[in-house]
C-alpha cells in the first residue's frame, strides 16, 4: 500500500524532472539559427510580367449550333440518301409480319420436312408460324440462313460502335416443353 502510495507522489516529480532537462542545451540551437540567418541569402526569381490579353471576335456565332436540331435533322438526311450496301436492300423491300416482333420473344418448338425443304415452327404471342430459309422475323433485319432439326440459324444487320452497319449471327434453339 505504501509503495503505490510512493509511486503516485513520485511520478509527476519525475515528469516534471524529465521536461526540464529537455530545455537545457537550447542556447547552442539559438546561436546556429542566428548564424543560418545571417549567412543564407534568400534567391528569389522576380516575376515575368503578365503579358497584355488581346481579345478576338467570335468568328462562329453566325454558324450552325453543333448540338442544334438542324445540324442532327442534316446529318440523318445524309446518312439515309447514302445508306450501306446491307442496309439499302432491306430498306426497299415489304416488311414481313415476324419482323415486328424482338427475336427474344421467339421460341423454336419443332420442325417439319416437305420433301427435302426444311421448315421451322415458331411461337410467338401464342400463335405458331411455319418459316423457310429465306424467310425474315427479328427486328434487326434477321433473315433465315439455315434450319435444322434443333435450331433456326439467322444473320442480322446491326449498327456496330462506330456507326457502321454489320452483319451478325444469330439462332433460334429448340424449346422443350417442361412436362
Amino acid at each position: 500500500m505504501m509503495a503505490r502510495d510512493l509511486g503516485r507522489r513520485a511520478g509527476p516529480l519525475l515528469v516534471a524532472a524529465l521536461l526540464a532537462g529537455c530545455g537545457a542545451g537550447t542556447d547552442e540551437l539559438q546561436t546556429w539559427m542566428e548564424q543560418q540567418r545571417r549567412e543564407v541569402k534568400p534567391n528569389v526569381t522576380p516575376l515575368q510580367a503578365p503579358k497584355k490579353f488581346d481579345p478576338q471576335p467570335y468568328q462562329a456565332a453566325t454558324g450552325v449550333e453543333p448540338f442544334s436540331n438542324q445540324k442532327l435533322t442534316v446529318a440523318i438526311r445524309q446518312e439515309s440518301r447514302q445508306p450501306s450496301s446491307l442496309l439499302s436492300a432491306e430498306l426497299n423491300r415489304r416488311k414481313e409480319p415476324l419482323e415486328s416482333y424482338p427475336l427474344d420473344s421467339m421460341s423454336m418448338v419443332g420442325s417439319v420436312a416437305r420433301g427435302s425443304r426444311p421448315f421451322a415452327l415458331l411461337r410467338v404471342d401464342n400463335l405458331l408460324y411455319q418459316v423457310k430459309v429465306g424467310d425474315y422475323l427479328g427486328q434487326n433485319y434477321g433473315r433465315i440462313t439455315q434450319i435444322s432439326e434443333t435450331e433456326v440459324s439467322l444473320r442480322e444487320i446491326v449498327q456496330d460502335a462506330a456507326g457502321e452497319w454489320i452483319e451478325r449471327p444469330a439462332t433460334l434453339q429448340l424449346q422443350e416443353r417442361a412436362r
